[in-house]
């Protein structure tokens, strides 16, 4: 697959270059924390020269139930974020789910993240287009993937073309998510980078009753089969004690694992794109 070239700070997005990758605990749970998982992340990137994208949400507005964690919130979650980019010279990534949020997390981070429930929410992606940045948009599991041309539409209206379009799986049946690798190339079509998010597309949404379950035994597997299609770039969440995180621990791979499973994926990478 092919794409127009964006750029996240000193990072090249499509058009041929090698895959980077957004990684990072799915909740922020702190500074220390978050340091600690910059710090891994960078060492199990080293080896193969990835750059990647640190990804943390400051709000999980979106949890199954009342009753679980949503996060730190956007005062001081973007404080963390921020300490993050400047301290370790990465970029940001982080969750936008109100309009009126996009400016102010534009102020800290590199890249506005359209959760996949709101990808048609046209004043959310009006308002993150607006800012500059750029947006990682993931398709909605409802949304077949040609319908992400008139979603990439909304934020080009704006005059930001600095888009990605995100998969993380299509709905099949209840609690379940299912991923067809025909629609990496068919969003690949926009012109604009696809990114595949190899954590929750092995998801099991409200799979637990009250939180979501996981298989992430499948994110190698699902990761390795996207590189083998081309994608620009991979969302891997990661955190060194997955069982015990607040959010989406069962589909998180653990950091400890993250350096080996690069390195089988830039071998992918390769070999799909003649690097």
């Amino acid at each position: 697959m092919t794409a127009k070239t964006i750029e996240i700070g000193n990072i090249k997005v499509g058009a041929g270059s090698p895959i980077f990758l957004i990684a990072g605990p799915c909740q922020l749970e702190g500074l220390d924390h978050a340091r600690l998982m910059a710090e891994k992340i960078a060492e199990a990137c080293a080896p193969t020269g990835t750059q990647f994208v640190f990804k943390a949400s400051y709000d999980k507005a979106n949890r199954s139930s009342i009753s679980t964690q949503r996060g730190l919130g956007i005062e001081k979650g973007l404080e963390i974020l921020g300490k993050i980019r400047d301290e370790f010279g990465v970029p940001v990534l982080t969750d936008v789910h109100e309009a009126s949020q996009c400016a102010t997390a534009a102020e800290v981070c590199d890249v506005l993240q359209i959760p996949a429930f709101l990808c048609r929410q046209t004043d959310l992606l009006l308002a993150a287009g607006a800012t500059g940045k750029a947006i990682n948009v993931k398709k909605g599991q409802f949304l077949a993937p040609w319908d992400m041309g008139n979603v990439a539409k909304k934020v080009e209206s704006t005059g930001n073309t600095q888009i990605m379009l995100c998969d993380r799986g299509t709905s099949f049946g209840y609690n379940t998510l299912v991923t067809d690798f025909r629609g990496l190339p068919i969003m690949a079509q926009t012109g604009y980078p696809v990114i595949f998010d190899a954590t929750h597309s092995v998801q099991q949404p409200g799979g637990q009753g009250a939180t979501s379950g996981g298989q992430r035994e499948f994110v190698p597997v699902l990761a390795r089969a996207a590189c083998a299609v081309g994608v620009s770039g991979l969302f891997i969440e990661t955190h060194e004690d997955p069982d015990n995180a607040p959010s989406d621990g069962p589909n998180m791979v653990p950091i400890s694992e993250l350096g080996a499973l690069i390195g089988q994926l830039r071998a992918f990478d390769a070999l799909a794109k003649g690097l």
